[in-house]
């Protein structure tokens, strides 16, 4: 029975290590909106043990909520399971998050059965992955009457249930950081684990665990294989302390300041901000390396009557050698790169060129119908054309042409953009019928030259036509898409949930900052409008052209 939880965990994990391309059947939705806060205030459930004279079904139900203390390794929970019993028992196998109001037990023979509808799953790893809409899983427990005549059960699957409401409080998102292999960004991949005891699971992803198999070829980390986290990080006078095992001694200073840098940054997300690696109890020398930031200008980057550049109250700041550049050949849709000394665009006629700062304009990609290139931190642009998804092209600064293999398998590709440390591509597909916002990794040798697309994950659906797609921040991906009359913006954490709110009528651009709170929307009469909570506020009028960015703000 233990394995019928971990089946239905890794059939609905599928879409996530599936590299045959897109699928084209079942369905996609929008997640439910499970909070990602990471600042949000601790909620500490302590649940009810089990009730003198209760029922078998009581018994059952009670187990499934105590679900929500995982405070000693769920000891209230155990307190259910008969005394053989309560050390077979894994929870931390995985999670169903499911919608509380739709559970039903039905008794089979000497079983009670609790008929769930998964939300989402969390697996053994802390991954997120989207369940198919309706789907409904069996759940069996056995029981027993114990000598003092109280029921209790002899067998549950492994893994916790959890309601939609108590598991954004049980549980929460942390980046478990790595390196891109020029070993230049630090690439975040979103775990889920509960609050409680959060320090050491978060460092034992970093250092006992993997990547998630669909960005595993895109990241490397800095721990060697052999070098393993004693099951422990206290929290002492502030600084988290983790042992790790002998092997660290004999590494070399570069591999233990990537090693300090990696746990280091993996930590932030749980509020702590100094870490200290120790072998027998002894610190080891090592310190954080500088990583190049992803952060960009926090104002909207523009083209009105007055020119291009950023625009703040009004007042338009130029960018030296660049806007003239990008005025004179008028371009339908920008993205700067690193360091703001270029930009990917698409030129009036349709193909994709290069601007540099020097005001020269170079041609890149002159298939029909190519979208709008994106840049990545290395000066590499990348196009595809919409009606030929498996047809991208990476034009290097030199202007060397890779044709980068992908696991684009769709029948048409509406956008592309790349993440800001190079790591990840973003893409809306269609495929059999279907729209959907997807991410792949991206594939690079030690020197940043990609070789390949990797498996895409498919996020959500969301309706055509698609009229902007952007990074927000290092996990986030905006989409603006639907009718012109009645537009939707989807915010999509990868490895998360996704809300769905309206957008701006005639949306017609998007672009991001450093926050999804900063989101701004270009609509078809030049209004451009940023998100305040839950309204869209006017902010200028005139805009032509609304740019992305990449690359840091210095």
């Amino acid at each position: 029975m233990r394995r019928i939880l971990i089946a239905v965990l890794g059939a609905l994990a599928l879409v996530l290590t599936a590299c045959a391309g897109l699928p084209t059947t079942g369905t996609v939705q929008p997640g439910p909106q499970l909070g990602s806060d990471s600042t949000a205030p601790d909620v500490i459930y302590r649940p009810d043990g089990p009730q003198p004279g209760a029922t078998a079904r009581q018994i059952v139900d009670g187990f499934v909520r105590a679900a929500s203390g995982p405070q000693d390794n769920w000891q209230v929970a155990r307190q259910f399971l008969s005394e053989d019993y309560r050390d077979q028992w894994k929870p931390e196998a995985g999670v169903i998050v499911d919608v509380l109001a739709d559970r039903s037990y039905t008794e089979v023979d000497d079983e009670i059965v609790l008929d769930v509808t998964p939300q989402a799953t969390i697996d053994e790893a802390g991954t997120y992955t989207l369940s198919d809409e309706g789907a409904s899983v069996p759940l069996p427990f056995s029981l027993a009457q114990q000598a003092d005549g109280e029921w209790r059960i002899t067998h549950a699957p492994d893994g916790i249930v959890l309601d939609e409401d108590l598991f954004r409080n049980v549980f929460r998102s942390y980046d478990v950081m790595y390196f891109d292999p020029t070993w230049r960004y630090l690439v975040p991949d979103v775990r889920w684990f509960p609050t409680t005891n959060a320090l050491t699971r978060i460092a034992a992803a970093v250092v006992n665990g993997e990547p998630s198999p669909w960005l595993a070829a895109s990241i490397v980390s800095a721990f060697p294989d052999n070098v393993t986290l004693v099951p422990s990080v206290p929290l002492t006078n502030g600084v988290a302390q983790a042992q790790l095992s002998e092997q660290t001694l004999g590494l070399d200073q570069v591999t233990l300041d990537r090693m300090q840098t990696q746990l280091s940054a993996s930590l932030v997300t749980a509020q702590v901000t100094t870490v200290e690696m120790q072998v027998d109890g002894a610190r080891v020398n090592a310190s954080r390396i500088p990583t190049r930031s992803t952060l960009v200008d926090s104002r909207a980057l523009v083209r009105d009557a007055d020119g291009f550049g950023y625009l703040l109250s009004g007042e338009l700041t130029p960018l030296p050698g660049l806007s003239s550049a990008l005025i004179e050949a008028e371009p339908t849709a920008v993205q700067l790169g690193v360091g703001r000394s270029a930009a990917a665009v698409l030129l009036p006629d349709g193909s994709a060129a290069e601007i540099t700062d020097d005001g020269l304009s170079r041609v890149v990609d002159e298939r029909a119908g190519v979208l709008a290139p994106t840049i990545d931190p290395f000066g590499i642009i990348w196009t595809v054309p919409a009606a030929d998804p498996s047809r991208v092209r990476a034009t290097a600064t030199d202007g060397t042409v890779l044709e980068v293999p992908s696991a684009w398998g769709a029948s048409r590709i509406d956008a592309m953009q790349i993440s800001r440390d190079g790591s990840r591509m973003a893409a809306v597909l269609t495929a059999g019928g279907r729209s959907m916002l997807v991410v792949a990794g991206v594939e690079r040798d030690s020197a940043g030259v990609p070789s390949a697309l990797g498996p895409a994950v498919s996020l959500t659906t969301v309706d055509a036509p698609t009229h902007g797609l952007a990074w927000l921040d290092t996990t986030t991906i905006g989409v603006v898409s639907g009718e012109a009359a009645a537009p939707l913006f989807v915010q999509q954490v990868v490895g998360g949930a996704a809300t769905v709110v309206d957008a701006p009528v005639d949306a017609v651009a998007m672009s991001g900052a450093n926050s999804p709170a900063a989101v701004r929307i270009l609509a078809a009469d030049g209004t451009l409008y940023v998100r305040r909570q839950s309204n869209w506020v006017q902010t200028a009028t005139g805009v032509q052209v609304l740019a992305t960015q990449q690359g840091d703000a210095d």
